[in-house]
């Protein structure tokens, strides 16, 4: 088993088992990336997978098996996946401790060794 790059709370695990449940992903791994884009240069990204590729990292969190791409396992390294409920709805929050710099919507980043490819906004 490989180490743990990213840390899911138990919040977000619930709103991403409910998130399977609906999509009938039960059995899905949950993916997270990063690309490029976005106003800082990289951007983040979850979704649901079927398989472990290769390169992947594989753990397990809360009963969520989670992969995480090696190249991108240093950009995210420590990075905290929360979910917050609030009067506007609620959403998934991402707080990554490499990140440099960050866009005011919070969704694209950099770090001190990459700054992706940015977009105008």
């Amino acid at each position: 088993m490989s180490q743990e790059v990213v840390i899911i709370t138990e919040a977000a695990a619930l709103q991403i088992k409910d998130m399977m449940k609906q999509g009938e992903e039960e059995h899905a791994l949950l993916r997270v990336a990063v690309k490029g884009g976005g106003c800082s240069g990289l951007s983040y990204g979850m979704g649901f997978a079927h398989e472990v590729e290769e390169n992947d990292m594989q753990f397990e969190q809360h009963g969520i098996q989670i992969v995480v791409n090696q190249e991108d396992a240093s950009i995210l390294n420590g990075t905290k996946i929360d979910y917050k409920q609030s009067m506007m709805g609620g959403g998934f929050t991402i707080d990554n401790p490499n990140a440099i710099a960050s866009c005011g919507c919070g969704s694209s980043f950099r770090t001190s060794t990459n700054a992706g490819t940015p977009e105008e906004c």
